[in-house]
């Protein structure tokens, strides 16, 4: 099978899915590979378009147009929980509200492919991609350079919300796998121990507290490395190759930069776990997506609320900082 799957990869994305469940070289597909299936009963399509300063941009966009067949989740609405003092500005759905969305759409666990888009370097699709890995949903992967590049190609456009042939609606059961997770008890346990590397998906001027437009506090976790996650795809959102992914991880197995205390550096003889976070738990999936692609997805895991609920206990109710 690995052989198999070697041979269809080209710069590190998948140009065929095989019909059982693949590595992680899959979880990345064409645009050429999409649109030969546009019409597969077996494949279901995610437009996750968003916009954090207008929630409401994505769902405009989809009924302008969207690749036909596309089913539309909302960032906010269907890939989030109810926000809350604590738990960051995207908490994790309840897994039986998201499964029955995802049913609603015609996915089957464990049966549909499903390729997840938006116009973002797969801020938002990754956040759907690990979601439903999280549920235990294997198959799906996400587009390689998204929208914006399906419409590039020429590829066909619709504004139809209703497919010409409507899907009939899936059976989703959960099997969540509460190990790709982490709360902000775990993060304070592990984050100082030796094999546990936490790091920060956002830029740099935020990691480094230059900036900070969202969230009450600039800064990062104590401890943290930055790997910003628009590190994963080129400038025009194309998603770089597996032999990149893996380059751009290589370093983490060997040092890890203390730049709190303003040491060189504290010698890691092996990674045993990543701890990955941003600003709420949205675009740090897009590093899991490239740690999967590197080979390192099993020592991965999301730190779901992110500087978001970190810096909620650093402030009063009302946003102001404590002390």
């Amino acid at each position: 099978m690995a052989e198999e799957i070697s041979r269809r990869i080209s710069h590190g994305v998948s140009q065929e899915i095989s019909p059982d469940p693949v590595p992680s070289p899959a979880a990345v597909v064409t645009a050429d590979w999409l649109l030969a299936h546009l019409d597969d009963p077996g494949v279901a399509i995610a437009d996750c378009r968003f916009s954090l300063m207008e929630p409401d941009l994505g769902r405009q966009q989809y009924h302008q147009g969207h690749i036909p067949g596309a089913v539309y989740f909302d960032l906010n609405a269907d890939l989030s929980g109810p926000v809350q003092r604590h738990g960051g500005r995207h908490p994790l759905p309840h897994p039986d509200a998201l499964a029955q969305t995802l049913a609603a759409a015609g996915i089957t666990r464990g049966e549909t492919w499903v390729i997840a888009y938006d116009d973002s370097r797969l801020g938002f699709a990754s956040r759907f991609w690990w979601l439903l890995r999280y549920l235990g949903h294997d198959r799906v992967a996400v587009l390689d350079g998204g929208f914006a590049h399906w419409q590039a190609a020429g590829y066909p456009v619709t504004a139809a919300t209703a497919p010409s042939t409507p899907r009939q609606a899936g059976q989703f059961v959960p099997a969540l796998r509460p190990e790709m997770v982490v709360d902000i008890e775990t993060v304070k346990q592990r984050k100082d121990q030796a094999g546990v590397v936490l790091v920060d998906s956002r830029e740099g001027d935020r990691y480094r507290g230059e900036r900070e437009p969202i969230d009450p506090i600039a800064g990062h976790i104590p401890g943290a490395v930055n790997y910003p996650w628009q590190g994963v795809t080129d400038d025009q959102g194309r998603v770089l190759s597996v032999e990149a992914q893996r380059q751009r991880w290589q370093n983490l197995s060997k040092t890890k930069t203390n730049a709190d205390t303003n040491a060189d550096s504290n010698e890691i003889d092996e990674v045993e776990e990543i701890i990955v976070y941003c600003g709420s738990g949205v675009t740090a999936c897009v590093n899991l997506l490239s740690l999967e692609m590197a080979g390192r997805g099993n020592q991965s895991k999301l730190y779901a609320g992110s500087w978001s609920d970190w810096c909620s206990y650093l402030v009063d109710e009302s946003g102001t900082p404590l002390g």
